[in-house]
């Protein structure tokens, strides 16, 4: 008796909130025929709202797994990445399988083997060996070849028929520098990985190009004030030394990370930042707007790039093939605390008011 009354309640409820008869709704829930679409999706979205679960048979399936690949998550842009392609990726219907590589463990080709194995509908890639111009590339095209769905974030391999989603990086690089020149620095180093990384190239070429148009730097004495070392903090902390030593005011960073390794440099020598030394970070990931001081930094717009990564690899699951080009997504400067006008600019414009 008491069963009965509850279901009926529960019955009654959803028919309430789905605007339709008890008979409709007990239809839909036992998968009965002779319901419209629409009436049977009202049902369904009034248990969900109701805070029911849907029976078994009734669970919306998967429409596949999809594998996402990406690089260590201790810089905290890759997690970034990772939650907002998961989330796209399961609004599609779509399960997420993250393989996270770390130095000394699984590689980007065993993660492959086994994402194959589990017969995945694609797989995205950020920053992966198609980034790096020393690797090989033909894994990739013996992926495509399969066919299988591949879309790649932060990196570009010419010739390799797949949908590729890039920040601008000679685009972040030049607008890092046009924002140290606006305050006043000429000297202007530039603090990166190692060179074989496309995004590298790019960040090198644009910080070349805006130190000769911008800062009026000539070309050739460039070279001592670009400093390639490792990603991470201790990287930006060994580099920012060096230039230090060679009286840079400003430094322009390929990563956040590597910008709070500049500031932790410039404390050790006493200097206060930004008035005695000005840093520019590369990605915006999060929690950097907390630091000491909030860190300046050339924002990744993760959102839409995710989004845009997920809905080309969708497509091409799908037959609608994307075109296979590369989506260049604009940085953006965010001005927080690390940067400050030039020490002898800001010497020279009190001198001019006393």
């Amino acid at each position: 008796m008491g069963y009965s009354a509850a279901m009926r309640a529960r019955l009654s409820d959803i028919a309430q909130q789905a605007e339709v008869s008890e008979a409709t709704v007990s239809r839909v829930l036992n998968d009965r025929p002779g319901v419209a679409a629409e009436t049977r999706q009202a049902v369904l979205t009034a248990l969900d709202v109701l805070g029911y679960e849907r029976p078994a048979r009734l669970r919306k399936r998967s429409a596949g797994l999809v594998g996402l690949v990406v690089p260590e998550l201790d810089n905290p842009i890759f997690p970034a990445f990772a939650q907002v392609i998961e989330s796209t990726l399961a609004q599609s219907g779509f399960t997420p399988v993250l393989c996270t590589q770390t130095a000394g463990g699984v590689t980007e080709d065993e993660y492959v083997e086994m994402l194959l194995d589990r017969q995945v509908s694609g797989i995205v890639f950020v920053s992966g060996l198609h980034a790096d111009t020393a690797a090989n590339h033909d894994r990739y095209r013996a992926l495509l070849a399969r066919p299988l769905p591949v879309v790649m974030i932060n990196g570009y391999v010419p010739g390799i028929g797949a949908p590729f989603v890039s920040c601008d990086d000679r685009e972040a690089a030049e607008l890092a520098v046009a924002h140290l020149v606006a305050l006043g620095h000429r000297r202007i180093g530039l603090i990166t990985g190692p060179d074989r990384f496309v995004p590298v190239q790019r960040k090198v070429a644009g910080w070349r190009s805006a130190m000769t148009r911008l800062a009026g730097v000539a070309e050739a004495d460039l070279g001592p004030l670009a400093e390639l070392s490792l990603f991470g903090v201790e990287g930006g902390e060994a580099a920012a030394g060096r230039l230090l030593d060679r009286g840079v005011t400003g430094v322009v960073c390929g990563s956040d990370l590597m910008a709070l390794g500049a500031i932790r440099a410039a404390r050790q020598r006493g200097l206060n930042v930004p008035d005695g030394l000005s840093v520019v970070g590369y990605d915006d990931s999060p929690l950097m707007a907390f630091t000491d001081p909030p860190l300046t930094t050339m924002r990744q717009p993760v959102t839409a790039m995710a989004v845009a990564a997920v809905r080309a690899l969708v497509d091409e699951i799908n037959g609608h093939g994307a075109p296979h080009s590369e989506y260049l997504f604009r940085p953006e400067l965010v001005v927080r605390g690390s940067t400050a006008v030039a020490p002898s600019a800001a010497r020279l414009s009190y001198a001019r008011s006393a």
